[in-house]
Formats: C-alpha cells, structure tokens, sequence
C-alpha cells in the first residue's frame, strides 16, 4: 500500500503495449489526451520577441501564437532550430530557440506564410 503511494498509484509499463500515459491510462502511441487538448485561440499573428531574463543573461528567441498541433508544433520548431543552427525547445505551444536569432526568424515564418510581428525592444 505505501508503495503505490509513493508512485501515485499510475500505470506506468505494460510487457506488451509499453509505455502508459498515467492520465488517460491507454498506449503513449494511442493516448487519448493529447488529441483532447485544443489549440488556443489567437490572433493570428505569430510574436517574436528576444528575452533574456532569468536565463543567467543568455538570449533566447521566443515564438508565440503558432496555431499548431503539438506534434505539428515540434516538428516546426525543429525546423527552426535547424535553420538557426542552435538548440532550443518547445514548451506550453512556444517555441524557443537559443541566441539571438529575431531576424532570421520572422523571416523564416514570412516566407512560410505567417503573419508575424516582432514583440518586445
């Protein structure tokens, strides 16, 4: 009893489907949450802004208000990413990209199509 406690009582591994979603408790290739999930509504326009606060003074180029699909959104932001030829991530539908990359990113999404603005100084 203690044990399942200390784990939360989830579903973690199964011998023959593999790993568990511990919400909706189906097959990580098959949950049922991530399809649940909405995008959100925006604007329309995709903001690109510089910050560097709480990052130890490190930049990192921030895109917000992609209307995409999490998976759609990941495989974006590695598109950026490679564009840029630095890391980042892409978290809660932003993506952020390590360095000071504004430039080359709004350019990237003009050329895709995307209504984009330059957010921040």
């Amino acid at each position: 009893m203690m044990k399942n406690n200390l784990l939360g009582g989830g579903l973690v591994y199964v011998t023959d489907a593999g790993r568990m979603c511990p919400a909706c408790r189906q097959p990580v290739a098959a949950c049922i949450c991530k399809q649940a999930r909405a995008v959100a509504a925006t604007d329309g326009i995709v903001r690109v802004s510089r910050e560097s606060k709480g990052r130890g003074g490190k930049s990192v180029t921030v895109i917000k208000g992609l209307t995409l699909e999490a998976l759609a959104l990941a495989q974006f932001g590695k598109q950026l990413k490679t564009a840029c030829g630095s890391g980042g991530t892409v978290k809660n539908g932003v993506v952020e990209v390590q360095g000071d990359h504004v430039a080359r990113v709004i350019d990237l999404l003009k050329k895709q199509g995307w209504a984009v603005k330059q957010a921040g100084g």
